[in-house]
């Protein structure tokens, strides 16, 4: 996992939590908020009822007298209560009064000027909302003392209100406190968390395709990611299986053809002279170094090579021996060299010998029947190829390597060759450089 992808993770997670955070506060809100509304706490018991209708009609007229305006929630009360009553007045001992004052409250009129605030009721200790208030309010014209009932109810758009200013001075506070909270510890548990998604990742980016059993570590991986993890090992144990029956049966024809081109070279060698017999032995000839180029796959991919000191001088001497015969009947002259008489590398002698074999036999079919081929070992450990024919454009200097891929379709070689020189040099943890010999012909550079 790259450390972009796992910073965005990280606070796609934050952001998430946060949300969660947002929707549980106010999940709770809406849930404590219906509990009070539908047990009638705000509507029974709530004593302002009235004090807050005539708090926001309170204004003055022209000549400054104290008026009550007839608004919806005025025209409300009124049409609720039938017998409103209430007397207010400023600091300037303004006075402004409707309705009758019920009996029993008629002596606090008296007393206004002594009260603050007063709860009074009709019985002794009754607990709920008072039949009568006083209170000072901050209105729009100043600060008023009201004297009225308690029968009037709170309103769904005051509530709204007191909830809103409830949010901005506690729950918001709360929230920021919970929000510092999530940044600050949500970034440890996710890089705890995915410290074994990010070990799995990377072992993911080191799978190679001729890498075999092969698994990602699924034990400390988060639970929410261990189906995930454990579908993809399932998903690597059918693709061996695949694999593995696809190169059974590539090794299996590749053993099933050997006896009969060695067979179809014995009747072609009894043929009389003659051009078809010389192109029905080419074709032959095809068909056994494919068949030995299939064995040789399977061998490296199966098989567990032993490595030991060889001789890279030696080894092309050898190869250079066996096909300068061909070389010459196809035209060209061959030249072999060396910086030094002894170079060893650590390598199978076999793979090696094959691969450069393969470069040989590469530059004879491509290399336009004329020229000179050269083998060199350099001091370097590494072995060059070239020839003097058409080369090898750039856009097709990765596409030779792959399997069965041949440039020109009327080719004798059968686009395994240097797929196969490929695979020996990654067993080797080398590599093959192809380019251009200077104006003509192309040079193959393996490097141990």
């Amino acid at each position: 996992m790259s450390w972009w992808s796992a910073r965005s993770l990280k606070w796609r997670l934050v952001s998430r939590l946060l949300l969660f955070e947002i929707l549980i506060i106010l999940s709770v809100l809406t849930i404590i908020m219906g509990s009070l509304w539908g047990s009638g706490y705000l509507i029974e018991d709530y004593e302002g009822g009235s004090l807050d209708v005539l708090k926001d009609a309170l204004s003055r007229n022209a000549e400054g007298q104290l008026i009550v305006a007839d608004t919806p929630e005025i025209v409300q009360l009124r049409a609720d209560v039938g017998n409103l009553w209430f007397v207010i007045r400023d600091r300037n001992g303004q006075q402004l009064s409707q309705g009758t004052v019920p009996s029993q409250f008629a002596q606090t009129l008296s007393l206004l000027d002594h009260i603050s605030d007063a709860r009074l009721n009709n019985e002794l200790g009754r607990a709920k909302r008072p039949d009568a208030i006083v209170k000072w309010q901050e209105t729009a014209i100043g600060d008023v003392q009201i004297f009225t009932g308690t029968q009037g109810r709170m309103s769904f758009n005051r509530m709204m209100t007191g909830i809103s200013a409830g949010v901005l001075t506690a729950i918001i506070p709360l929230f920021m406190v919970i929000a510092l909270a999530t940044l600050a510890i949500t970034p440890l548990v996710v890089r705890f968390a995915l410290k074994g998604v990010r070990r799995a990742a990377d072992q993911a980016a080191q799978i190679t395709y001729n890498q075999r059993g092969v698994r990602l570590s699924a034990g400390e991986v988060p639970e929410e990611i261990s189906p995930f993890v454990n579908a993809v090992n399932d998903a690597l144990t059918r693709l061996d299986k695949g694999y593995a029956s696809h190169e059974r049966f590539l090794a299996q024809a590749a053993h099933e053809l050997r006896t009969p081109i060695a067979i179809l070279n014995t009747r072609i060698a009894a043929l009389s002279p003659s051009s078809e017999k010389t192109q029905l032995l080419q074709d032959a000839s095809r068909l056994a170094i494919l068949s030995g180029q299939l064995l040789d796959l399977q061998r490296l991919n199966h098989s567990p090579v032993a490595f030991a000191l060889v001789n890279l001088v030696a080894i092309a001497g050898r190869v250079v021996f066996d096909l300068a015969p061909l070389a010459f009947a196809a035209g060209y002259e061959m030249s072999f060299e060396s910086d030094d008489s002894e170079l060893m590398v650590h390598g199978d002698q076999m793979s090696i010998e094959r691969a450069l074999t393969n470069l040989v036999q590469n530059a004879i079919d491509h290399g336009g029947c004329s020229g000179m081929i050269l083998i060199k070992v350099l001091e370097t450990k590494s072995i060059i190829v070239t020839d003097e024919g058409a080369g090898i454009s750039p856009e097709n200097r990765q596409e030779i390597f792959e399997a069965f891929n041949r440039l020109r379709p009327n080719s004798s070689g059968t686009g395994l060759g240097l797929n196969l020189v490929k695979e020996i040099m990654e067993l080797h943890n080398g590599t093959i450089e192809v380019s251009n010999r200077g104006p003509k012909g192309a040079c193959f550079k393996m490097n141990f």
